[in-house]
C-alpha cells in the first residue's frame, strides 16, 4: 500500500510593487463601428502624450471617437516575512 505524507505550509507575505525603473507601455485600439470595430491600433507607446497624439491623428482622419486603452507596467514581487 502507499504511504500518505502530510505537509504544513506557513503563510508567506508578498507585496507587488510597480518597478520604478521600468517604463509603462500604453496602447489603444479603435473600437468605433456599428457592425465591426475599426481595429486601428496605436502600437506600444511610452507616454500618455504620445497616446493622445495618436488618438487625435486617427480621430482627425476618420472621425472615430471610441477607443479601448491598455496600460502595462512591470511589477516586482517584494517578499515579506514568513508567518
Amino acid at each position: 500500500m502507499g504511504t500518505t505524507s502530510r505537509y504544513r505550509f506557513r503563510e508567506y507575505h508578498v507585496t507587488a510593487a510597480i518597478d520604478p525603473l521600468a517604463l509603462p507601455t500604453f496602447e489603444v485600439v479603435c473600437v468605433t463601428g456599428e457592425e465591426q470595430d475599426c481595429g486601428a491600433a496605436s502600437g506600444e507607446l511610452h507616454t500618455s502624450e504620445e497616446l493622445t497624439r495618436w488618438i487625435a491623428g486617427h480621430c482627425a482622419q476618420t472621425g472615430h471617437q471610441s477607443y479601448e486603452q491598455t496600460t502595462r507596467t512591470i511589477v516586482r514581487a517584494e517578499p515579506g516575512a514568513w508567518q
